[in-house]
């Protein structure tokens, strides 16, 4: 089990989870409670974070966050399935679920 990504909060590390998991990458999201605990401890430690189960898949791990931090997040397209307008930043239609 190793550590993949530091969120900055909760919402945003949840969002990468589910990123790796739709890969066939098992992530799990630590400190879910812990930001409460900031200042107690240091903010590094308390936030959320994004560890990978198998060691072997920290590599293709990183690299799928840095992939998806380089998408814009502004604009939209259509899916070419149903076609619902989606924003750019979305792995899959919100409408249909299918892949974008």
């Amino acid at each position: 089990m190793l550590l993949a990504y530091r969120a900055a909060n909760l919402p945003d590390a949840q969002l990468i989870a589910d990123l790796l998991n739709a890969t066939g990458i098992d992530a799990r999201v630590f400190n879910q409670n812990a930001q409460s605990a900031a200042g107690e401890i240091p903010p590094a430690v308390a936030g959320p974070q994004v560890w990978v189960m198998d060691d072997d898949d920290l590599v293709q791990a990183r690299a799928l966050i840095a992939e998806h931090a380089a998408r814009p997040a502004a604009g939209i397209c259509r899916c070419n399935h149903c076609g619902e307008e989606n924003p750019l930043n979305f792995l899959s239609c919100w409408a249909c679920g299918r892949d974008l």
